[in-house]
């Protein structure tokens, strides 16, 4: 798409000329006819295109002159004016479809910093299975509140087919859980003193995956 100025002389002329035709003048086109009828000499006229053809026909001055107004007026109003591109046709594309799973994933990122604090909930400070339930709230989700719990409840999930959002618990017994964000990679409130953070889901022995 381009943009266009009403600035030169002869182009706005032409444009004037163009809209004197419309104002008063009437240019009949025979059908068979290889040249196109001229108009009276007059002391000047504007040369004019037919679009579309091969036509072109002198304009009187005082059919410009007659025009002149309407063609002020558009373009005090206009400037400039956008010429779409040939055939183009305009649309908006389709917002990108996130998961639950990510959204889950995404609430629990969001409150990487956060202090661990055991049997927080929430929305400042966590403890492990305190952070997976919450974030799994933000999505309208409710799931057992404890780590125990959530490692018993949920469908079981094989380590080579886990799915962003899904719960991984680690320990003999699952004693702590974290949330899975891809890339072998969970996100997780670890322990007091620390804060809620992203760590290789190796780091930690594991338990079982579920998914709710």
């Amino acid at each position: 798409m381009g943009m266009h100025s009403f600035k030169n002389g002869s182009s706005r002329r032409n444009i004037v000329a163009a809209a004197a035709i419309g104002v008063g003048a009437v240019v009949a086109l025979p059908a068979t006819a290889q040249a196109a009828p001229a108009l009276p000499a007059t002391a000047q006229a504007a040369p004019v295109q037919v679009p579309g053809t091969d036509y072109s026909v002198d304009v009187p001055d005082e059919l410009i002159a007659a025009a002149q107004p309407y063609v002020d007026s558009a373009v005090a109003a206009a400037g400039s004016y956008a010429a779409p591109a040939s055939g183009a046709v305009a649309y908006a594309a389709p917002a990108p479809v996130v998961s639950e799973g990510q959204r889950i994933a995404d609430a629990a990122l969001s409150k990487q910093g956060s202090p661990y604090a055991w049997g927080a909930t929430g929305p400042d400070a966590f403890d492990c299975s305190g952070l997976t339930s919450w974030a799994y709230s933000q999505v309208g989700k409710s799931i057992p509140r404890t780590s125990g719990a959530q490692a018993s409840s949920g469908t079981p999930v094989p380590l080579n087919a886990l799915q962003v959002g899904d719960i991984i618990s680690f320990y003999s017994g699952a004693s702590h859980v974290g949330i899975y964000i891809g890339d072998n990679q969970v996100v997780h409130a670890p322990t007091e003193g620390d804060v809620v953070k992203v760590t290789s889901m190796d780091y930690m022995p594991i338990n079982n995956a579920v998914r709710f």
